[in-house]
């Protein structure tokens, strides 16, 4: 199994959301950064993400969900009238995958970029390091448990 951290602003889409949808389950569309989509592609199902909440007053892992169906075709990139529409993407070579996530549960509380920056054992954290945009990346075993055994 392999371990990932997915970013999403809140008031886009938040840990909330993904527990209101039927199942606990959402496709996660729009990722626009290649780096992030080979991320995506490499996943696969059972593999468990850090849900985290960016660009908002207090940043930070809020939950824990997992995917439940590996990459596929991102299906908003055709849509002309979606925000996340690509001329250049055709059924026939899509340029964007997505994959479907489940909910597995909320911390109880947020642990914060703050706290994760300051713990000595996520000190090679690829979303710690300067200038990291990523909304997908991979997280080691070890730094996932850490930030599990912070709350």
């Amino acid at each position: 199994m392999n371990y990932w951290l997915m970013k999403s602003e809140p008031d886009a889409f938040s840990i909330d959301d993904l527990v209101a949808r039927p199942g606990k389950r959402e496709h996660w569309d729009g990722v626009r950064n290649y780096q992030a989509r080979n991320f995506m592609r490499e996943m696969k199902k059972g593999d468990e993400i850090l849900f985290y909440h960016s660009s908002c007053p207090e940043p930070g892992v809020v939950g824990v969900a997992k995917v439940v169906k590996e990459a596929y075709p991102d299906f908003t990139d055709l849509d002309p009238e979606s925000k996340y529409y690509d001329p250049k993407s055709s059924e026939e070579k899509p340029r964007w995958f997505m994959v479907d996530i489940q909910y597995k549960k909320k911390l109880k509380r947020t642990v914060t970029l703050k706290e994760l920056k300051q713990n000595p054992q996520l000190e090679g954290m690829q979303l710690l390091r300067k200038g990291n945009r990523l909304s997908v990346m991979p997280v080691a075993a070890s730094e996932f448990d850490a930030i599990l055994a912070m709350v």
